[in-house]
């Protein structure tokens, strides 16, 4: 019976709290959303089974008491994985920010600028759509989270996971496990939470605007989009060289016509074996005793505000632009100005369908989109460059 008992002791239904067990339930949820809603599938799947996983009590920082558990540094860095394993080395490459430049060479790879370069002034859609990361900065600083952290959770407001991450890992890696499930969560249910707020926001006459179709953009400009968007946004937010540095040579890779071999690894092959490691080691950095806390929650609600107030400053900043042009904009392509790409897009196409089936809005909603996807690594590189050096 001793033997017997001993052996209870080890498994990890014997130290299983009720906080590991509401972790694995919201892993399993995250799993079931991505297959039965096909709702961001290839990132909910990853980090649902690795809140399964990083929940096992036998793996989930077994060694807290060793710890100050009040060092949130040490709670970021060293319990999460204990040093040595496997899991440490794969948390490795977002502890340190390596995986979110790559995931940055593969969207640059696949995306097409050309649509933003037809009609430049929609870029100004996803610089508007950047408000929600500075407003929830301010939200955060209010609810009392100090500067790093506040900066780390605005960034929620771009609706880009890779630079949710980067930034998150950079200044406040203790809530790294947080803001991704945030960020990733809401990017998710875009079809959900934008649709109601589009329509609040404008009139069924602006829903049925027609825009005039996108000039054709010659290979040349495309080639040389990439290094010239480079130089201006870099020497803009240096802070964000590595970020848009790897999104402008994967998008050159592209259009340069000359390295289709590396341009296809990088939007398939490797953008694939990244996401798999960030999405599983950022799930399976939820530990119940790290998680869920009360700055989780405010993290998640302020993540729920800063979406919705990009959302609406995209629409609204669409229809303060129609006071000045005579060729309209259609204000749902202002809410693309998130940089979830290309989902927010796509949501811009189905809402302005459902007014008129024979307008036709996604080519038009994925110039901000991309835009927003450079606004949003420009504001996280502001906020990087001025927020380490006040920590100093």
């Amino acid at each position: 019976m001793d033997i017997i008992f001993d052996f209870l002791k080890t498994t990890g239904f014997w130290s299983m709290t009720f906080g590991n067990a509401i972790m694995i339930i919201i892993g399993i949820f995250f799993i079931t959303l991505a297959i039965v809603k096909d709702y961001e599938p290839l990132l909910l799947v990853p980090i649902g089974m690795g809140a399964v996983v990083g929940n096992i009590p036998t793996i989930a920082g077994m060694s807290l008491s060793v710890y100050d558990v009040h060092s949130w540094q040490q709670i970021g860095d060293e319990i999460i994985y204990q040093p040595g394993s496997v899991l440490s080395y794969i948390y490795f490459g977002v502890n340190q920010g390596l995986y979110p430049p790559l995931i940055f060479l593969g969207i640059g790879a696949m995306t097409d600028f050309s649509t933003m370069l037809s009609n430049p002034k929609l870029i100004l859609l996803g610089a508007a759509a950047q408000i929600g990361v500075f407003l929830t900065f301010l939200g955060a600083l209010f609810l009392e989270f100090n500067l790093q952290e506040a900066g780390a959770i605005g960034i929620i407001g771009g609706a880009d996971g890779p630079t949710a991450i980067f930034l998150s890992a950079k200044l406040a890696p203790h809530l790294l496990g947080a803001i991704a499930i945030a960020a990733y969560s809401y990017m998710a249910l875009v079809p959900v939470i934008q649709p109601p707020i589009m329509r609040l926001l404008t009139t069924r006459e602006e829903r049925l605007i027609r825009m005039k179709a996108p000039r054709n953009v010659s290979k040349r400009e495309k080639m040389i989009f990439p290094i010239a968007a480079f130089l201006i946004t870099t020497l803009i937010a240096p802070g964000a060289v590595v970020l848009l540095g790897m999104l402008f040579f994967g998008n050159l890779l592209k259009e340069s016509l000359v390295t289709e071999r590396l341009a296809n690894t990088a939007r398939n092959a490797m953008i694939d074996i990244v996401t798999i490691l960030l999405g599983f080691s950022v799930g399976a950095s939820t530990q119940a005793d790290t998680f869920l806390r009360p700055e989780s929650l405010l993290i998640f609600g302020l993540g729920a505000l800063s979406f919705a107030i990009a959302t609406a400053g995209g629409v609204l900043f669409a229809k303060f632009m129609n006071l000045f042009l005579t060729d309209k904009i259609n204000p749902l392509v202002g809410a693309a100005g998130v940089s979830a790409v290309p989902d927010s897009a796509r949501v811009v196409q189905m809402v302005g369908q459902q007014e008129d089936p024979h307008n036709f809005l996604l080519m038009h909603a994925m110039a901000p989109n991309v835009a927003g996807v450079i606004g949003s690594a420009i504001a996280a590189g502001v906020l990087w460059a001025v927020l380490v050096k006040e920590s100093f």
